[in-house]
């Protein structure tokens, strides 16, 4: 056989059967390379593999960053819209205002938190401008300027997670919008510190009147919340501690005022760091105006009406801060007309965070609240459900046995509860009949409910809340499938069976109140107060312990210590 004829036979047979090469490799590694019959079909690897459900998120903020944390990405095909590619620590805001704490010390990029977590999860940097519930869809568009080719993109999904937050609500206010600072997001405090730089530079300028100066310098604060509160504290200690050196000459005609319409500052909290608040800053020469409201603004004076005497005063201002509360945004409002909403302020959501009318889509954080099931609306069911007999009475072993499951589904009771003293279920029944022995029938059912409801409350907009909500969601979606078998939820008094999941339930950790002069207000759990000097120590440890990633923890608490070795850096950059 010659040479020619041995390769042409040979030729022929790999062409016509199933042929493998195993190659060992100087690294000690195999290639395997199969060549299947002529016209018959590779198989795919992937061809068993069932789709992965389409999780889409729109936000990068608390609770976004919280459910990411969480979720299992490997679970679910998961894709993250937001027009902010990283997540800031908000709480921290007043300190970027006047350099306590950099801008980028407090942000964490969305791509370093994502890249962590099990799974793949993409991130597309843009604005969601309609969300098409119906078709189970949601239309995005970049904020980047100078794009190649077209912005607007749209996405599919299986579960949508809305957690845009809000705006800043201006109540229609004139001239708000035009001449006043917002402190919403990391952009603002790095504006605001801008103009209180500024401010002292112009006032210094030798053309500037005594008059003129005075107004320049005059910082005036609208809202008596947290965040103005904080914002002021913050403003007073860098003015006294750092500016006055730099400014000498101008450091007597500085004035911080708070403007509040109610009556006392810091009113969402207990009544006594309220008013250690307003003694702390009388002390520290801040003027806090209660019982006013703004009715004007424009660049020079501002414009407020007393709610006592209804008289109008006009004051003139360097610099506006306004912090009074947050609005819905224009496309969560759009989606609230198309689901029915219209009517409501912010997304209602069950105690499940499912968006009411909406089966696949979940909110949370600041575009959202609960609305809490009432007891009253379901006694009966609830009753019936407890009776299994049809006596027409409960035992107090059924009455027991119904209130750990009432307690679940509503935890108004479980406050109820507390709120009344009451240790357990057999005090409870005590209290109604004064022998255990004895049956109830549904109206004493209802005597010993009906006050339950009036501790339905709605959940402050808080970072507290938003983490909490975020996280219990990731968990929920970490175990649906299992839930589908197995519940865990309270009983359907109401049908049969159980709900797959316990209803959210928030958890009130505490609040902080940095007054300035290192001291800060803190209300606890357990009905704890604590002001002063060792709390700002504490405020240091907690928000260090909850930044989001090493990275961060390691700046803030670096420009904390800077900040007190060398004081803050007023440089216009």
């Amino acid at each position: 056989m010659t040479v020619s004829s041995f390769f042409n036979r040979a030729s022929r047979v790999l062409s016509s059967s199933n042929f493998l090469l195993l190659c060992t490799l100087s690294g000690g590694g195999v290639v395997a390379y199969s060549e299947s019959q002529t016209g018959a079909e590779r198989p795919s690897l992937q061809a068993n593999e069932p789709s992965k459900k389409k999780v889409v998120v729109l936000g990068t903020g608390w609770a976004a960053t919280s459910f990411l944390k969480d979720l299992d990405a490997s679970l679910y095909d998961v894709q993250v819209v937001s027009p902010r590619n990283y997540f800031a620590f908000t709480p921290l805001l007043p300190s970027v205002t006047c350099g306590t704490v950099e801008a980028r010390s407090i942000v964490e990029p969305v791509r370093n938190i994502i890249k962590k977590r099990k799974g793949e999860i993409n991130f597309w940097e843009a604005e969601c401008i309609k969300i098409d519930s119906s078709n189970k869809k949601v239309f995005c568009r970049s904020n980047i300027d100078n794009l190649v080719g077209s912005g607007e993109f749209s996405l599919d999904y299986d579960f949508l997670v809305v957690a845009v937050g809000a705006q800043v609500n201006t109540f229609n206010t004139p001239g708000v919008k035009e001449n006043c600072h917002f402190l919403k997001d990391v952009e603002d405090a790095q504006r605001i510190r801008l103009s209180v730089i500024d401010c002292f530079e112009k006032a210094v300028l030798p053309s500037i009147t005594d008059q003129e100066q005075r107004s320049i310098l005059h910082f005036v604060v609208v809202g008596g919340g947290p965040t103005g509160v904080e914002f002021a504290a913050e403003l007073h200690d860098y003015v006294l501690e750092d500016l006055i050196k730099l400014y000498p000459t101008v450091k007597d005609k500085v004035k911080i005022t708070v403007i509040q319409s109610g009556d006392h500052i810091l009113n969402m909290f207990d009544e006594r760091i309220s008013s250690f608040a307003e003694q702390k800053f009388t002390r520290d020469g801040i003027e806090v105006q209660t019982g006013c409201r703004v009715i004007g603004v424009d660049d020079k004076v501002i414009t407020m009406k007393e709610k006592s005497t209804g008289e109008v005063c006009s004051v003139p201002h360097g610099l506006v801060v306004w912090s009074t509360g947050i609005s819905t945004l224009p496309v969560i409002r759009d989606f609230m007309k198309e689901i029915g909403q219209a009517e409501r302020h912010v997304l209602a959501t069950n105690e499940w965070l499912r968006v009411k009318g909406c089966e696949e889509v979940y909110a949370l954080g600041d575009c959202s609240s609960i609305t809490q099931r009432k007891i009253m609306d379901d006694i009966t069911a609830v009753f019936e459900a407890a009776d299994k007999d049809k006596s027409g009475t409960l035992t107090i072993e059924e009455f027991q046995e119904v209130m750990d499951d009432i307690v679940l589904r509503y935890p108004q009771v479980e406050h109820y509860l507390k709120q009344k003293h009451l240790r357990d279920f057999s005090t409870l029944w005590k209290d109604l009949q004064g022998n255990e022995s004895k049956e109830i029938g549904i109206e004493a059912f209802k005597l010993a409910l009906c006050h339950a409801d009036s501790q339905v409350k709605s959940l402050p907009a808080t970072a507290q809340v938003a983490a909490q909500q975020g996280a219990y969601l990731a968990r929920c979606f970490n175990h649906m499938d299992h839930a589908e078998e197995h519940p865990e939820g309270p009983r359907r008094f109401s049908g049969s069976g159980r709900h797959k999941f316990l209803p959210f339930r928030y958890r009130h950790l505490g609040q902080f109140a940095p007054l300035g002069g290192e001291q800060t207000a803190a209300e606890l759990p357990g009905d704890w107060v604590s002001m002063g000097h060792s709390t700002q120590w504490l405020w240091y440890s907690v928000y260090a312990s909850k930044q989001v990633s090493w990275r961060t923890r390691v700046l803030v608490v670096s420009d904390w210590t800077r900040r007190f070795i060398f004081g803050r850096d007023s440089s216009r950059v």
